[in-house]
């Protein structure tokens, strides 16, 4: 039975910092769960995609929908229409990365998009079926944030949850809840010149875990219970460490 849960960061195509974080999670006792944004930008967005979905199936583990998974869908969804937004954002990178091809490959929108339909029918549906929020009776994890002005922030619209930055991270959490969201390195949170491998913790209950993995940052894996942070497993440029609350 899981007593914790095991939150890890936006990964954005990281295969290998995925795995290494991975390592560190404890199954028989941690409920697994990823905030989204699997893919665009780095190596391997293909490897991430069919780990964490075989993860999701075989494991229960828990993927919400991030900004880069949901751009990935409208693109496969109208390449010729929104393949120009999807592009600026990474997007090659992922296109290739399903096709075998080199992430800086030429790209044929149209063409493509067909392709990844066809060969990656069943995965593409799964990926349809993340979640835009996950609730349990301490938490709220969400990949960009919740506005806080509703009443109930479940009401909070899908496109808010993966794309809110300041609203969210400067209104006040009243939910009663710890809200754990990625989305925003924790470099900004900060207003930090360099990369900061510290999660982004508040008095009101909000956790920032994007460590900027994708940009020279790390990845976090956060172990959490019913009292909050217990660990926090980083990996990336630096040394892998573990650092542990009392």
């Amino acid at each position: 039975m899981t007593s914790q849960f095991f939150v890890v960061g936006d990964v954005h195509g990281k295969y290998s910092l995925l795995t290494d974080i991975l390592a560190k999670w404890q199954p028989e006792s941690q409920q697994l769960v990823f905030v989204g944004d699997l893919v665009d930008r780095g190596d391997d967005s293909k490897f991430c995609l069919e780990l964490v979905c075989r993860l999701v199936r075989e494991e229960g583990a828990v993927c919400l929908m991030g900004n880069h998974e949901w751009m990935f869908l409208r693109y496969l969804d109208d390449p010729v229409e929104r393949y120009g937004h999807y592009q600026r954002n990474g997007g090659n990178t992922t296109i290739n990365s399903l096709l075998g091809r080199a992430l800086d490959a030429p790209v044929d929108p149209v063409a493509d998009a067909a392709s990844i339909l066809e060969q990656y029918a069943e995965l593409i549906s799964q990926i349809r079926s993340f979640p835009y929020l996950y609730e349990t009776e301490d938490y709220f994890f969400v990949h960009a944030g919740l506005d806080l002005s509703l009443a109930d922030v479940r009401e909070t619209p899908d496109y808010d949850k993966i794309w809110l930055r300041q609203p969210f991270h400067q209104g006040i959490n009243k939910t009663g809840k710890c809200i754990v969201f990625g989305h925003t390195p924790t470099k900004y949170l900060f207003n930090s010149p360099v990369m900061t491998s510290q999660l982004w913790q508040t008095a009101d209950r909000k956790i920032g875990i994007d460590g900027g993995a994708v940009y020279g940052g790390v990845l976090h894996g956060v172990v959490l219970d019913r009292q909050g942070v217990r660990e926090d497993h980083i990996v990336g440029l630096i040394n892998s460490y573990t650092v542990v609350d009392d």
